[in-house]
């Protein structure tokens, strides 16, 4: 069993963590990657979130993330294959279920890599969606305190909803 379902108050290191992480994970992928973002919660300037750091990769072929499993092993990651996430990979640093940072690889400019950048931006840009989604988030977590798949599956229907708010503000819907 996981850790318990918390969400923290917005801590400002959380920038300086990635930055530094960035760094780790960019020497043992020796410029394999064609950028790393910083998304998730953790990325939002004022919006609480569970302490841990989700961090996105881009490559040109999802396949080169086969190649990635044994350097980010070397510091600390550890792939976990996702079947239903056919066009992503995951690997998390620290325990099952308790883990420190998530790193998501995707292809570079895919639906996905837009979709994750699209939600973060949304969040900044309206601080009125930023805090439902906090008030979200404090909810979920008492409902579902030690059920991480339960809080992060009743999530799913607000992180979409702000993707196509999103897409549709930049198409001037």
């Amino acid at each position: 069993m996981g850790k318990k379902v918390k969400i923290e108050d917005y801590n400002p290191d959380w920038v300086s963590e990635f930055e530094q992480e960035k760094v780790r994970i960019m020497e043992v992928l020796k410029n394999s990657c064609l950028c790393i973002e910083h998304i998730g919660s953790t990325s939002v300037i004022g919006l609480g979130a569970k302490p841990i750091l989700d961090i996105m990769a881009g490559v040109h072929h999802l396949d080169e993330a086969d190649m990635f499993i044994e350097p980010l092993k070397s510091i600390g990651y550890e792939f976990v294959p996702h079947q239903e996430f056919p066009e992503r990979r995951f690997f998390r640093k620290g325990q099952w279920r308790a883990g420190t940072h998530h790193l998501h690889i995707y292809g570079f400019g895919s639906e996905q890599w837009k979709n994750q950048l699209s939600f973060k931006d949304f969040l900044r840009s309206h601080p009125d969606v930023r805090k439902q989604y906090q008030q979200l988030k404090l909810s979920l977590a008492q409902k579902h305190p030690a059920d991480i798949v339960g809080y992060t599956e009743a999530k799913a229907p607000f992180i979409q909803n702000v993707i196509e708010s999103a897409k549709n503000e930049v198409n001037g819907g």
